[in-house]
């Protein structure tokens, strides 16, 4: 199989590493199959992708989600550089509610971060000219564009850069903190189903 599979902090979050094939060129790697992601348990139909790019370390993006009906399931990957990528539980029941969990991605490693409806998620910037790709299953709703702010003290993600030296949009600087917001997420229990 092209793709291995390791569950996070959160069962929920999944960090997907592709096989590389390399040789004096450089490298091949397949970033996804649909088929080859339904025997991992990922059965999201992506429909739109997007790009950013963050000049500098320490730039923040998030954490950001959109609202039911438009909730958006992601698959996360760097195309150059390296993030500190961080998703929070928004789901209420969940044991994990207002819990964070986090990975390095690199543009270095073949790594994609799938983060399903009902998580918050961000990133802080860790090297210049960061270039972020992602797919989300549900194509973008202004109307349903939301988030969380990223430094909330009652959530306590450690970020790699100190308040101070970050870099953030006015949007995300006055996003509400998580006691402030009534999520409309709801966990249901599943049993976790191994991939084939």
């Amino acid at each position: 199989m092209n793709f291995a599979l390791e569950r996070l902090k959160f069962d929920d979050i999944l960090l997907v590493r592709s096989k590389r094939i390399e040789d004096t060129r450089g490298y091949f790697t397949e970033t996804w199959s649909a088929d080859a992601f339904l025997k991992l348990g990922i059965a999201a139909r992506f429909v739109q992708d997007n790009q950013s790019m963050s000049r500098q370390p320490g730039t923040v993006r998030g954490l950001h989600f959109q609202l039911p009906p438009y909730a958006q399931a992601k698959l996360v990957r760097v195309l150059h550089g390296a993030v500190f990528d961080v998703v929070v539980d928004l789901r209420v029941g969940s044991p994990n509610y207002g819990k964070w969990c986090a990975a390095t991605l690199t543009s270095d490693r073949s790594e994609q971060l799938f983060i399903p409806k009902g998580f918050a998620h961000g990133f802080m910037t860790l090297e210049p000219d960061t270039v972020i790709a992602y797919r989300v299953d549900t194509p973008y709703a202004p109307a349903s564009d939301s988030g969380i702010y990223w430094n909330d003290p009652a959530i306590g993600i450690p970020w790699p850069f100190e308040a101070a030296d970050t870099t953030l949009s006015v949007k995300d600087s006055v996003l509400p903190r998580l006691a402030d917001f009534a999520s409309p997420f709801r966990w249901e229990r599943t049993d976790v189903v191994e991939p084939v």
